[in-house]
This record gives structure tokens, sequence and C-alpha cells, in this order.
């Protein structure tokens, strides 16, 4: 981690990173497009579900980031003790809270659909696709806190077998529980759930590897000062998670509020969409800033500061020429990509093209400030790493959604999370030159 060339280094380290996030990102993408083959009020529900499974990777990557970010800092200082210690803590307190989450929204289904913004011909399509996914709720929770575990420690590959295996596994039961079985979207989500208990026991044995930080229940020591820990670690990605999840809810209300009488379904279902080709897309850049995070942990913690700047500018450069190419494939192509997923529905085709477009005119300028707040949580600068975390689908994503609409109407929606990327770039300009020059600094200071 400390040695080698630090290009090469981050390469490697996102490789498998890149692999799990795309594979995940991929079974959502075939969950929407067999589900299509059912519906509009199919797509729609599934869409719907979205803003629940968004509360579920807010505490994963939450415990996740938080845990491991200590974990990779404590490895590069050799405290193994302290890294043991907050990898259980880590681990199994959103097993506890996923617990608890699953006993309170199981008996509500129907409440908890009309909270997440379902209209109401929607409400039996999500209350069918949430049903399973409730009850994997702890699994889930803990299974993402595993993975970043795993990453932030330099174990990435073992963390990729584990999504990527469940990634798979949901891929082929897809098919066989929706059409084999005639579950419809039951379906779907049954297939997803039990892809994530196998995920789950896979990065479990993970953690018995000889290489690994070990999950031991005599290491559960929860305490004040484990949970700072995490809390410095991960509140950049509890607020990020949190404020997707309100995003999600905020924009299916919108979508159905602005869409022209008898096509909020359609419209839901438009942006449930375009949602999971975005997510793909950009799964490619965050794994790819996620294996910059161990690199960055285990040389900021070696203090080899110009290492650390090396590997957050080559992360940055990579992942703002990924998503120019992406986004030109996407402006020129919309309308056939989103005909992939609803063929049969030219309103949801037509909704779902404008808003893609949009997303892409300022998707490339994702990938700077995505990086550098991830440089800025590594390092536990926390106040810039949350502000960055909670601009694009919060500060900014929220009012653009109920502003732009007052004036534009469906049009304002659509256009509401390009808006937001560009003024969180604009945000993140300063910040990513002052850490430039004082990464530059420090690094003069260890050197002499």
């Amino acid at each position: 981690m400390t040695q080698r060339p630090v290009k090469g280094l981050v390469c490697k380290m996102a490789l498998p990173t890149i692999v799990a996030m795309v594979t995940t990102a991929l079974y959502n993408v075939a969950d929407a497009a067999f589900v299509g083959r059912l519906s509009t009020e199919a797509t729609a529900g599934i869409g719907i579900s979205f803003a629940y499974m968004t509360f579920i990777q807010a505490l994963g990557f939450f415990f996740g980031h938080g845990s491991g970010n200590h974990i990779s800092r404590a490895l590069g200082a050799k405290d193994v003790s302290s890294a043991t210690i907050v990898a259980t803590v880590g681990f199994v307190t959103p097993m506890l809270l996923g617990l608890v989450a699953a006993l309170c929204c199981l008996p509500n289904l129907s409440w908890l659909s009309r909270l997440l913004g379902a209209p109401e011909e929607v409400v039996p399509y999500a209350n069918d696709y949430l049903r399973y996914i409730v009850l994997a709720t702890p699994f889930m929770m803990s299974a993402l806190t595993l993975n970043n575990q795993l990453r932030l420690q330099g174990n990435a590959t073992f963390g990729m077998v584990g999504i990527v295996s469940g990634a798979v596994l949901n891929i082929g039961l897809d098919p066989l529980f929706i059409f084999t079985f005639d579950m419809g979207v039951s379906g779907a989500s049954l297939a997803t759930a039990v892809s994530q208990l196998a995920a789950w026991v896979l990065l479990l044995c993970g953690t018995l590897r000889p290489e690994s930080v070990h999950i031991r229940w005599r290491d559960f020591k929860p305490s004040a000062k484990v949970y700072y820990e995490i809390f410095r670690g991960g509140l950049p990605s509890l607020f990020r998670q949190v404020f997707n999840c309100a995003a999600a809810v905020s924009l299916n209300y919108c979508a159905a509020l602005y869409a022209a009488p008898g096509e909020e379904a359609s419209a839901v279902a438009a942006f449930a969409v375009v949602t999971r080709i975005m997510m793909f897309a950009f799964s490619v850049v965050l794994g790819f800033s996620q294996g910059f995070q161990p690199v960055c942990g285990y040389n900021y913690g070696a203090k080899l500061y110009g290492r650390v700047r090396e590997a957050w500018l080559f992360a940055s450069c990579v992942g703002t020429a990924f998503l120019l190419v992406i986004s030109s494939v996407g402006l020129l192509f919309a309308p056939q990509i989103v005909a992939l997923f609803r063929a049969e529905d030219p309103v949801l085709i037509e909704i779902g093209a404008v808003t893609l477009r949009w997303q892409c005119v300022a998707f490339p300028l994702v990938a700077l400030f995505t990086t550098t707040g991830m440089l800025f949580q590594n390092i536990r600068m926390t106040a810039p790493a949350t502000l960055l975390s909670v601009c694009r689908n919060g500060l900014f994503f929220l009012p653009a959604l109920l502003l732009l609409p007052i004036c534009l109407g469906m049009t304002g929606v659509q256009m509401a999370q390009a808006v937001a990327d560009a003024l969180t770039f604009l945000l993140c300009i300063p910040y990513a030159l002052w850490i430039n020059r004082k990464l530059k600094r420090m690094s003069r200071g260890v050197a002499e």
C-alpha cells in the first residue's frame, strides 16, 4: 500500500470494487428490465421501493465507511486490536437496527408505500416488492458494512466475490421467480432477498481469512469512543444516503404531481428507469473512487501525503474521462436506451428520454466532487466531506426539485438533477484547490 506505484495500486484496488459495483447496479437494472415486461405499474412499484433501499444503504454505508475508514488508518498505524473491535461493533450494530426496521415496517407495507410516494394504482405492486426486501433488511445492511470493511482494509477482491456472487444469483433467479413460478413483482423481490442473504454469508466468510480483520463476538465492545470513531468516519456517507432517500421519495411525489392526468404511473416508472440507468453508469466511477479510498487511508496513516494527492488526482481524472464518454452515448441514444425497459409505453419513453438527456448534460462533473468528498472522508475532515456529500441529492437537488417545476412543470422535474450536479461542482472547486495545496505543503514538510 505504501510502496507500489500509486496509479497501478489504485487500478488494482479499483478493479474488484468496479466489478462489484457494476454487478450490483446490473441486477437493479435487471429487476427493472424483467419487471418492465409485466406492466408500467409494476415498473413504478420497484421505483417506489428504491427509496426504502436507499434507507438500507444509508445505515449500511454509514457503519461500513465509518468502521472501514478507522480500520484502514488503524492498520496503517499497526493498531490491529482497535481495528478488530471497531469492525465487530460496526458489523453487529446494523444487524440489530435492520431487525428493528423489519419488525416495524413489515406489518405496515401499504402505509410505507404511500409514504414513499406511490400513487394509489401502484401501491399493490410496491407492497409486493417491499415485502421480501423488508424481511432481508438486517442482512442487506450488514452485508454493505462487511463489503466496505473488507474493501477498506485492502481485501477488495473477496468483497467483490461476495457481492458479485449474490448479484449473479439475483439475475438468475429473477426470470425463474417472476415468470416460471408466476410470482410477478414478488418474484423480483424474493430473488433480491435470497441473493443478498447469499452475499452476506460469503462476505462473513471473507472475514475469517488470515489477511482479514476478524469479526469475533468477544470483540463486540460498544462504547462511546467506538461509536464516535464510526460516526466521524461514516457521517458523510450517512448524510449522503439519507438525502438520497429523501430525494427518491420527493422525486416519486413530483413525478406523479406534475404528470398529465392518467400518466402518473408512467412518469414514476420513467424516473425509476432513468435512476437505474444512471446508477449503472455511476457505479464505475464510484467503484474506481472506492479503490482509491484504501490507498488514501493507508498512506495518510503512514504520513505519505504526496501519494495521497497523486491517487486523488488520478481517480478524479479517470472518472471524469469515463463519464464524458458515457454521457455522450446517453445524449445520442436516450430514447433507445429507455425503450429497452418498457417499449410498450410511449409516455414512459418520452419522459424518460428527456430526463436521461438532461442528466447526461452535467454527469461528467460528478467525478470530481465524488472523489474529493471521499478524500475528505478518509482523512477525517468530516465537515467538508459531509457538505459535499449532501449537496448533490440534498442541499441543491431538493430545492431545485421543489422550485423549478413551479415555473417549468415536468421539465423542471427532469432538469433538477443536472442543476444540482452543476451547483455541487462549482461548490467543490475551491475545496479541491485548497486540499490540493495543503497536501503539497504537507508532502514537502514530511520530505524535509
